[in-house]
């Protein structure tokens, strides 16, 4: 029997009537056993999600304000949902070990985990599966850093005997027990996590659209979506901003090999996007997979005659940026050039540090620094079977009067970098989907 892995984000279970949605495609196949849940999202635009509620309730406790009112507001969204659903559950006791947690030292992470745990809490009555809260298996250090293997190896112990379970999502616990949650979306990756523990044959992300788009619909008019992607295409275009998903999701099921369907809770007939190891033998109709970027970004480029031939010139050009804590996004280099890309917002605390050291320890003949950059990714594991591809996306944005700032291509092929001015950025994003796509 095939065992798959379900999880149902917050707009799926953001009131009664998507609960039963979302028990009907449980029940629509049996091998949907193993389901993580998150808190209950908005039920209209103007809504406010419980995970929101959740951290107002614990800043007003921690500045000893009244926090009543919010509590009172959460548990009527809970009462709402379970009255509903026509189950018996004993919220009372459950709000009153949060009220209890906020009246000492409230604890931030262990609140907004209250949403994810009480909502798995309610799925798991309503179905008749069987609840696992996170915090005994899924583990953290003391410093709050995740432990993948220590978590496979207890997740293992803990679902061995079990089947048919909800998982709560987003969180786990450091060794003395306080909860330590995921970054925000992290049912996600709890989901990933349970997936490679118990060997999935399917992780099933179910979500408000149905799979991934080829661009960001609010820039590109109705761009086609993605049938099938490779984890590596999805790892490109996640870290630059397509975001159906926590992009620390695809580690644990790519490790394991574990094929990952997006799928839409709202249209359940939609296929939704397969994101696996292997693309499909089917070919493609599209060479490029798909576009996506993010502004935000500064260059620094030194010159320096002979820079080639002076070892460990790059080496201490980094280090700088390291010992300040500044991530390297990209560095395109020359013969005597050498350049770094960094997320303004990292870089502008430390703007004036960094260039001193640049200029003591470098000595360079001149640099220059270039704020109110994007960046774009065109990604697709096609365009390294397939010529011309770089030449049309250079031909679309000459054609659109765009400046291209920077070009950097790992030597995969699977994607293209390119940098253009914050204000060029919607305008590059059009062009280059409607030349190449």
């Amino acid at each position: 029997m095939q065992r798959f892995v379900c999880k149902f984000g917050g707009s799926s279970l953001a009131d009664a009537g998507q609960f039963k949605k979302v028990a009907d495609i449980i029940r629509s196949r049996s091998s949907r056993k193993y389901i993580v849940a998150s808190a209950p999202g908005k039920r209209c635009p103007d809504d406010i999600k419980v995970t929101d509620m959740l951290y107002s309730c614990y800043y007003s406790a921690e500045q000893k304000q009244d926090h009543s009112l919010i509590l009172s507001q959460i548990r009527e969204r809970f009462e709402s949902i379970i009255s509903d659903l026509g189950i018996s559950f004993d919220l009372d006791s459950e709000i009153a070990l949060i009220d209890r947690h906020l009246a000492g030292t409230p604890n931030k992470d262990y609140m907004a985990s209250r949403g994810e745990y009480l909502n798995s809490k309610i799925l798991a009555a309503y179905l008749g599966f069987e609840f696992i809260d996170p915090a005994s298996c899924i583990c953290f250090d003391e410093k709050g850093e995740f432990l993948s293997e220590k978590t496979n190896n207890e997740l293992k112990k803990a679902l061995s005997d079990k089947e048919n379970v909800v998982v709560a999502g987003f969180y786990g616990a450091r060794p003395d027990g306080t909860i330590n949650t995921f970054s925000r979306g992290g049912s996600d990756v709890t989901g990933s996590i349970v997936a490679r523990a118990i060997q999935a044959d399917m992780y099933e992300n179910w979500t408000d659209v149905s799979g991934m788009l080829s661009a960001d619909p609010r820039i590109v008019e109705s761009p086609h979506s993605i049938e099938a992607l490779t984890y590596r295409e999805l790892r490109e275009l996640s870290y630059m901003g397509a975001s159906v998903l926590h992009e620390d999701a695809v580690f644990p099921v790519r490790k394991a090999n574990i094929p990952l369907n997006i799928r839409n809770t709202n249209r359940p007939e939609d296929a939704g996007t397969i994101i696996s190891a292997e693309l499909p033998r089917i070919p493609r109709k599209h060479k490029v997979t798909g576009i996506a970027g993010k502004k935000g970004f500064t260059a620094i480029l030194i010159e320096k005659s002979s820079m080639n031939s002076e070892i460990g010139f790059g080496m201490r050009f980094l280090k700088i940026f390291a010992d300040h804590g500044v991530a390297i996004e990209h560095v395109p280099t020359g013969i005597d050039t050498m350049s770094v890309v960094v997320q303004t917002s990292l870089f502008a605390p430390y703007r004036d540090q960094i260039i001193d050291e640049i200029e003591e320890i470098l000595e360079p003949d001149r640099y220059y620094i270039e704020d109110n950059l994007a960046l774009i990714a065109v990604v697709g594991q096609g365009m390294a079977y397939s010529r011309g591809t770089a030449a049309r996306v250079m031909t679309a944005l000459a054609d659109a009067r765009v400046n291209i700032k920077m070009i950097d291509q790992g030597s995969t092929e699977i994607n293209i970098i390119l940098g253009v001015d914050d204000v060029d950025y919607e305008d590059a994003i059009r062009s280059i989907y409607k030349g190449i796509m």
